[in-house]
């Protein structure tokens, strides 16, 4: 690990707005003495009031060329590359999202190369494993990255760590640490998966336990945080310990547990997608028939990393600190 008193060259995050993206700046502004300069850069401008002294902010699109004249500026050694639409709004198309999931990466890409960046550290996700009835029970960094056609976050995942691989072998100059978090929970987390949890019942499916891995917010960060200040690369998966059922998660947080026929929740998402009253349609069924399970035992052994909460732990402190409501509700 290198010591703080030896000050490493400029870090750039990209999707520092977004919420991962916050975290961690929070967490490297409180240890700006380790780095010459840090950088926030995101399409939305944050607000003056959330800035901090510590930082250096920049409004950009990760999918434009100005991007290359920050990297120049700013003398960049370390990439953290956040940016990517998790939770799309309504209406947003296929094509505005690959073009920042993988456009945006492959431009931050070029610019690392081109501008001779020591270290990309990206998070990509589980979901590049794909949704499929004969993953494996465990999937390890081995196991093939496969997507899903039909879930736009899950194909895109895939095809950048595609990317990734390929610029590996024609850029080994470039080190990448590439971390695969399950579902990341804290206590503001908000998106997809989050509000399956505020209903007033949790809704499953007919024969399929739905098995989740959490992995804390602030164990994200750390991870990060310590792939920054230390030479490591590689791939690894990021979860807590154990898994959490749709059915004990709905026990946990005393609600009815509903599991449906498979049949009508398609049929019902279908018909929903085509009325436009639900931006998701029958493919969301695999989202949670074949949740990927991933196993953290080279975080833990070749990262060195333990993660500070199980899954149990991630979803109770999130049920307990975050904004869900455990009371049954109409």
């Amino acid at each position: 690990m290198k010591s703080p008193e030896s000050k490493q060259s400029s870090v750039l995050i990209t999707g520092a707005a977004g919420y991962i993206g916050k975290l961690l700046v929070d967490a490297l502004a409180k240890k700006e003495e380790w780095l010459t300069r840090i950088v926030a850069a995101d399409i939305r401008e944050i607000a003056p009031e959330e800035k901090k002294k510590e930082i250096t902010y920049i409004t950009a699109d990760v999918r434009s060329k100005k991007i290359f004249d920050i990297f120049r500026e700013h003398k960049v050694s370390t990439v953290v590359h956040l940016a990517s639409i998790v939770t799309p709004e309504k209406g947003v198309s296929r094509e505005l999202l690959y073009s920042v999931d993988v456009c945006g990466t492959e431009n931050i890409l070029k610019a690392c190369i081109e501008n001779k960046v020591q270290k990309l550290i990206i998070t990509s996700s589980g979901a590049a494993y794909g949704y499929y009835p004969d993953n494996p029970e465990w999937l390890s960094e081995t196991d093939t990255m496969r997507g899903n056609p039909e879930f736009a976050y899950s194909d895109h995942k895939r095809l950048v760590e595609e990317m990734l691989a390929r610029y590996r072998k024609e850029h080994p100059e470039l080190k990448q640490l590439i971390f695969r978090p399950g579902t990341i929970l804290g206590v503001t987390t908000d998106n997809q998966i989050t509000s399956l949890f505020k209903k007033s019942y949790i809704l499953g499916l007919q024969g399929a336990a739905a098995p989740f891995v959490f992995i804390w917010d602030q164990d994200v960060v750390e991870c990060i945080v310590k792939g920054i200040h230390e030479d490591i690369t590689g791939i690894f998966n990021m979860a807590g310990d154990g898994v959490l059922t749709l059915k004990e998660i709905a026990s946990i947080l005393k609600k009815p547990y509903l599991p449906l026929p498979v049949w009508l929740v398609k049929a019902s998402l279908w018909v929903f997608s085509r009325l436009k009253l639900t931006q998701y349609g029958s493919e969301m069924v695999n989202f949670i028939r074949y949740r990927p399970v991933l196993s953290n035992q080279r975080l833990k052994d070749e990262f060195g990393y333990i993660p500070k909460k199980t899954s149990q732990q991630t979803f109770e402190y999130y049920m307990n600190k975050g904004a869900i409501d455990k009371k049954i509700q109409c």
